[in-house]
């Protein structure tokens, strides 16, 4: 189901049709080195933009953490970025403010997929060492 869905993102993307706070990440592999792409949601919160891991697992984060740069693409408009990790210590903050901020399906995706015990803030804070998130700089 979600890679059907990812395709349907992707190919909406790439046609030019931008919606909500998706955009494509375009990352060299890690072992391969050939470019791979998903569909990420990049979140601005207070005056920075950042992209969260909410799946186990999630390829593009090991991809992301190899890679020096990245490529962002919002409809028809892409930019080349650097993804930084931040540490385990500072993404309670953040991921409060995520789950605080947003609509209540942000706090159940970290549930629904294991990452975190209920979708509080608090919570999801909590899970930060089972949730990587990168503050999104220009290259």
């Amino acid at each position: 189901m979600t890679n059907t869905v990812n395709k349907v993102i992707v190919g909406l993307q790439r046609s030019g049709i931008a919606f909500g706070p998706m955009q494509l990440l375009t990352v060299a592999g890690r072992r391969t080195g050939q470019p791979r792409t998903f569909p990420i949601a990049v979140n601005e919160l207070d005056g920075g933009r950042y992209i969260f891991q909410a799946f186990p697992k999630a390829a593009w984060v090991a991809n992301a953490r190899a890679a020096d740069t990245v490529t962002l693409t919002r409809g028809r408009r892409s930019t080349t970025a650097r993804l930084v990790e931040l540490p385990v210590e500072d993404r309670g903050p953040v991921l409060r403010r995520l789950v605080a901020t947003s609509p209540a399906s942000v706090g159940k995706r970290f549930v629904t997929t294991g990452l975190a015990e209920a979708a509080t803030p608090d919570a999801v804070a909590a899970a930060a060492s089972r949730i990587a998130v990168f503050r999104v700089e220009p290259a």
